[in-house]
């Protein structure tokens, strides 16, 4: 019987491994970026900026090659990203409730013998605010913050890949 229990089991972990490479899953890794992105050179507007950081880093991750300043090779420039409030809601005193949180980011791709590429794109979350917990909500803010800025140096790097 227990035999029977362990061959079930067996069975089951088959099928689910079949099922799940048929239909295309995969982990996640780092990107794959093409052969003449392999080097290229990182600028930015605000070089010291944590969205410039975290790009660099995505990059190392992928295994491209860093060089600064040489103009035989691809170049990649960060342009400022931005972050924009809208107010979603108000509580009945008037004060503000939720926000709408709006990041804008840009950045060029120059290879040489080609067109500039310049792409850009936003990324939204809603955040809710409390007067009362006025330290907690600002840690809060600067957590979802960094994880916005991660999201969009991994898209970038994503972008990369696909151009």
């Amino acid at each position: 019987m227990a035999t029977l229990h362990a061959l079930k089991n067996r069975l089951a972990l088959v099928l689910v491994c079949v099922l799940l490479t048929s239909c295309g899953f995969h982990l996640k890794k780092a990107s794959n970026l093409p052969d003449d992105l392999n080097v290229i050179s990182l600028v930015g507007d605000d070089e010291k900026s944590a969205l410039f950081e975290l790009v660099e880093k995505e990059l190392i991750a992928s295994k491209v090659e860093l060089q600064h300043g040489d103009r035989l090779l691809p170049e990649l420039t960060i342009h400022r990203d931005r972050l924009e409030r809208q107010i979603l809601s108000l509580f009945d005193n008037g004060q503000v409730a939720e926000y709408e949180l709006a990041y804008s980011v840009s950045y060029t791709l120059k290879r040489p013998g080609q067109p500039a590429i310049n792409q850009n794109f936003e990324l939204y979350r809603n955040y809710q605010d409390d007067p009362d917990n006025a330290l907690a909500k600002a840690k809060e803010l600067d957590l979802l913050l960094s994880e916005i800025r991660k999201q969009a140096s991994r898209r970038i790097v994503r972008e990369l890949s696909q151009l």
